[in-house]
């Protein structure tokens, strides 16, 4: 796809508005007009606002893509491209009126990545790039950390919500780098730790049973900025799995073969 990047800043700026949406719909939130999707795994109708707004204004910048969401409010039946998007990434976290959370939006072929952006409008921080053209924060160009020993490794270990899958393979990670490494951290969203990443502010993240939205965009970036992103297994075509790993490139496969040690049940 040519100009990639002028249709990059147009999706910068949906991004932008989503994420003021809901800014300023936390204000008056209230907590009653949560609903549970699965077991803590919550939805409101703040999601379903934001992605009705974002889908609406991507199908007029790209009539011709498809769409992957979180909330269903729009389709993929194989268009050659598709957005994949989640409205709100993050949502347990502002439920609680607690940081962070943040606005993801990719642009895929039925092959690779070609753009993502990642709004985090509680730092009014936008994370944005597309394929072959770097990854950047408020125009600032980011790369990866150099980190080379899982000892000074400053990372992140999320918890999913399918406990019973894998509270043996989250025990063992905590068990085996607690103690051991830099600093462990669960941020409460994937988009955005996968983004920081990319920008060195951690050299590592890893975490299971999530969905296409939750880390395309950010994905992208972190290939961008000279890191690596893998499925699990190591697969390096990694955009139709759900357990994905995202590091710096010099921890990747260490933090892999930890969780091959005691992988996730039904892996």
């Amino acid at each position: 796809m040519e100009n990639l990047r002028a249709l990059m800043e147009a999706v910068c700026r949906i991004a932008r508005e989503a994420g003021h949406f809901l800014k300023e719909e936390r204000k008056s939130f209230r907590r009653e007009v949560v609903q549970e999707k699965h077991a803590h795994d919550y939805v409101s109708y703040v999601d379903k606002a934001s992605e009705k707004r974002i889908v609406s204004a991507l199908k007029e910048l790209l009539p011709e893509a498809g769409f992957i969401t979180e909330e269903g409010s729009a389709v993929y039946q194989d268009e050659p491209y598709c957005w994949v998007v989640d409205p709100l990434d993050g949502t347990t976290n502002y439920i609680h009126d607690n940081a962070p959370y943040c606005v993801c939006i990719a642009l895929r072929s039925r092959e690779e990545l070609l753009l993502g952006v990642v709004y985090d409008p509680c730092r009014d921080e936008c994370f944005y790039g597309w394929k072959d053209g770097g990854a950047y924060v408020d125009g600032q160009r980011i790369q990866v950390s150099n980190v080379q020993q899982m000892e000074d490794a400053f990372l992140v270990v999320e918890l999913p919500y399918n406990s019973c899958q894998y509270a043996r393979t989250g025990e063992h990670l905590i068990h085996n780098l607690y103690g051991k490494v830099g600093g462990i951290r669960m941020t409460g969203s994937a988009a955005l730790a996968i983004c920081y990443v990319a920008a060195g502010r951690f050299d590592a993240w890893a975490e299971a049973f999530i969905g296409k939205w939750d880390y395309s965009a950010a994905a992208l970036l972190v290939l961008e900025a000279g890191g690596r992103v893998t499925d699990f297994y190591g697969n390096e075509s990694f955009i139709e799995g759900h357990h994905i790993i995202a590091t710096n490139g010099h921890l990747h496969s260490t933090l892999q073969q930890l969780i091959q040690e005691v992988p996730p049940l039904g892996m």
